[in-house]
């Protein structure tokens, strides 16, 4: 969730660069902010501030090594004094820390015990202390830097900075860190995308790891406590992926590019998922997990197996799946879908699932990320970075690769590309309408969105809903069609939008009821179809690709709740209180 960004080179602007790398991690969502670094003179500039970076500048330090962190609060309130990084008694070890320490509560009052005196009410201050207590005994810092590791619990990711010997050690455990280098500097960052910049050459840590990083050598000491080797690999991500360029947003540019991340799956994934879908032909018990918009694609590949593959493949919340691994078996195959590859509630699941010699498959969209690395079988989403806190060409990447392996198991791979095909026009179509952006002006007072589905549709007004209310913070909620007598209908009354989707299939007709049940009691309906009804307020529509319809219908969702924020003036990168990559539980 936090951002990480070290810095080490011959620049005499480190704080200007890590400042410029803080800022490209704004996406992963923070409170506060701060900068250590190791001024000309010797001396140690230390920056804290609660909010946002926006334009900050920092003074000229003359300093070619520090590091900054975004800080989410999780121990302790949204302060100065809490923000990273945090520093030992002597102000010798400063430490920036993405994770939980869970244990601690009781390592401080150890430490206090023994003089230690603590500025913060956060668990990473306790990290610096702890190292300082373990250089009292011994000299090497790396064996200190270590040993503080293995003592702490939790899911933990952090870089310790000597200022004094201009060093970095970095080590992981769960939360990702990654490195990168060229000829004339260093980089060691939480996300890949804040490398790019500088060099395309990464390396992503492994648990356990630790990593020494200073100004004329890189080392890296493995599980086992010996040298090991870093293998380094290539991004296919360019400079401008990664910039916003002529688009007023991040949010629009990677609407706007699912058109282009559809072509490429279809151009270049063929063999691919041809191989990937004999691996589920021959598994004995397929799980989809994910968890919000990957859950949502997770439960929409449920259904596009069981309708085009007719094959029973359950779809489980990443955070719950960790309770349901008791049937799993070595013939088993566990499908984990993560856009960034480090969601923490799904890679937990993951490591369980393997502890059960189930085998994985990831699909993610990072190359190298913890999931990645994990697994047993790898799909690559390849649909560029994704900046803006939503996910949407991430989703509609991970709908058409479930839509295409289905139809690899049924046998019908071209009639699955046709229909992608007609899905990538109707986007195209879409996100040129005005249409969508007029709308969005007359709901931005709405109290409530209600979206309804069924079959296939049902998934779409789950993500619709997560889309419209984590942008527009108005409240949205989905449901599935039939579920309206069960419940639901109490919730409408004159004039409440109700969001229905009702493709030409084996739904249409008892969705088309299920809204003039909800027009009977006053709701204001807005049909996405491809056949306008006398019952809709508000005909939105989009024409037949048979189940890739889901990528289309959810694009209309993708920009009403982006209007929708834009009319109410919010920022639609950077919703309120979320993060992009959830590492963190």
């Amino acid at each position: 969730m936090c951002g990480i960004f070290a810095y080490t080179g011959e620049s005499r602007e480190s704080g200007r660069l890590i400042v410029n790398g803080l800022r490209s991690l704004e996406y992963r969502g923070y409170d506060s902010w701060g900068v250590a670094l190791k001024k000309n003179n010797g001396q140690i500039y230390l920056k804290k501030a609660v909010g946002k970076i926006g334009q900050a500048i920092l003074p000229d330090t003359n300093s070619s090594i520090g590091f900054g962190h975004t800080r989410w609060a999780t121990h302790g309130g949204v302060t100065e004094k809490n923000s990273h990084p945090h520093h030992d008694c002597q102000k010798k070890i400063f430490v920036v820390h993405n994770g939980i320490v869970e244990n601690f509560a009781h390592i401080k009052n150890v430490l206090s015990k023994s003089g230690h005196h603590f500025i913060s009410d956060t668990d990473t201050e306790i990290i610096a202390h702890l190292i300082e207590q373990k250089l009292k005994k011994q000299k090497s810092r790396s064996q200190a830097v270590l040993k503080t590791f293995n003592q702490i619990t939790g899911m933990n990711a952090l870089i310790v900075f000597f200022p004094d010997y201009e060093e970095f050690y970095a080590i992981k455990n769960g939360s990702p860190i990654v490195f990168g280098k060229n000829k004339k500097e260093k980089i060691i960052a939480s996300d890949a995308s804040a490398i790019i910049p500088y060099t395309k050459k990464v390396y992503f840590l492994e648990d356990n790891e630790l990593l020494i990083v200073t100004g004329k050598e890189e080392k890296l000491i493995d599980k086992q406590n010996k040298n090991g080797t870093i293998r380094y690999l290539n991004l296919s991500y360019d400079k401008q992926d990664v910039e916003v360029g002529s688009y007023p947003n991040f949010m629009f540019k990677e609407i706007s590019e699912q058109p282009k991340v559809l072509r490429d799956i279809i151009n270049t994934q063929r063999g691919n998922l041809g191989k990937t879908s004999q691996i589920i032909r021959k598994a004995r018990g397929s799980y989809l997990i994910g968890c919000g918009t990957a859950y949502y694609a997770a439960i929409s590949g449920s259904y596009l197996f069981a309708k085009i593959a007719k094959r029973h493949i359950d779809a489980t919340i990443g955070s719950e799946f960790g309770y349901l691994t008791d049937f799993l078996t070595e013939k088993s195959l566990v499908i984990a879908l993560s856009q960034s590859g480090e969601t923490i509630d799904t890679i937990s699941g993951i490591k369980k699932a393997r502890e059960k010699k189930a085998k994985i498959m990831a699909i993610t969209n990072v190359l190298g990320s913890t999931l990645y690395r994990i697994s047993d079988y790898r799909i690559l989403l390849q649909a560029g970075p994704e900046k803006c806190v939503l996910a949407t060409k991430s989703f509609t990447a991970k709908i058409a690769v479930l839509y295409l392996l289905s139809h690899c198991l049924n046998g019908s791979y071209d009639q699955g590309v046709n229909q992608i095909k007609k899905a990538i026009g109707e986007t195209e179509r879409l996100i040129k309408s005005t249409q969508i952006k007029e709308l969005a002006n007359r709901l931005k007072n709405s109290q409530h969105i209600y979206v309804l589905g069924r079959g296939v549709s049902y998934p779409t007004a789950l993500e619709s809903a997560l889309k419209i209310k984590e942008v527009s913070y108005i409240h949205a909620e989905g449901f599935a069609s039939g579920e309206l007598k069960h419940g639901v209908i109490a919730l409408i009354k004159k004039g409440t939008p109700v969001i229905v989707y009702n493709p030409t299939d084996e739904t249409y007709k008892d969705t088309l009821s299920s809204a003039y049940e909800m027009k009977a009691r006053g709701a204001y309906i807005i049909g996405i179809a491809e056949k306008n009804s006398p019952v809709f307020d508000e005909f939105i529509q989009v024409n037949d690709c048979q189940e890739a319809v889901i990528i289309p219908n959810v694009v209309v969702a993708q920009l009403l709740g982006y209007y929708l924020a834009v009319s109410k003036g919010y920022d639609p990168d950077k919703p309120r209180n979320l993060a992009k990559s959830v590492t963190v539980k």
